[in-house]
């Protein structure tokens, strides 16, 4: 039996990368935000915000990362394999930054689905801004909403997640799932 693929998404600050490493202590299997790595590689070779200068080609680098992680995810022994953020984010950040992006992103959207998508709301209380994270919260509200276009476009049901504590967050999450 394949495991079900359970996407973690949000705005940026929201919580997610703190619920799948609650995830992960709890002993789930998880796969870890791939945009932080990309950002660090770019700056590594002096571009300091890769998204901003280079949309596209940053998004064709968290493309294949998450299509890596898609297929990795199958070779899982797991009932669930949590992932933090999936492929049809890329696009919901192409729509916010208003950057137009070609057909294979969509056909990537299409060709790989996701069994359960849990969507966290922007947060004032927990949200914080850091060297990775240049959006300001009312810039994480706007991306929320185009998070929520784009699943919706591939005919997702997305499962808000309440403003809760990390452990009441990650068991609601749970618990979601023993129940569907």
């Amino acid at each position: 039996m394949k495991p079900k693929r359970i996407i973690i998404t949000g705005g940026p600050g929201t919580g997610k990368t703190s619920i799948i490493n609650e995830l992960s202590s709890r002993n789930y299997s998880c796969l870890q935000e791939i945009s932080r790595k990309v950002t660090l590689e770019a700056r590594g070779k002096g571009i300091e915000q890769l998204f901003l200068i280079k949309p596209l080609l940053f998004s064709e680098l968290l493309l294949k990362g998450r299509k890596y992680q898609f297929d990795e995810a199958a070779t899982i022994t797991s009932n669930f394999v949590f992932l933090d953020r999936g492929i049809p984010d890329i696009l919901a950040y192409m729509d916010y930054s208003g950057d137009e992006y070609p057909q294979f992103l969509n056909e990537a959207c299409k060709n790989n689905i996701y069994d359960h998508i849990f969507i966290l709301a922007p947060w004032k209380k927990i949200y914080i801004s850091d060297n990775e994270r240049y959006e300001n919260f009312n810039q994480a509200k706007k991306i929320h909403h185009q998070l929520v276009k784009i699943y919706e476009k591939f005919n997702y049901k997305l499962i808000d997640v309440p403003f809760y504590s990390i452990k009441k967050r990650t068991d609601y999450i749970l618990n979601i799932l023993e129940n569907l």
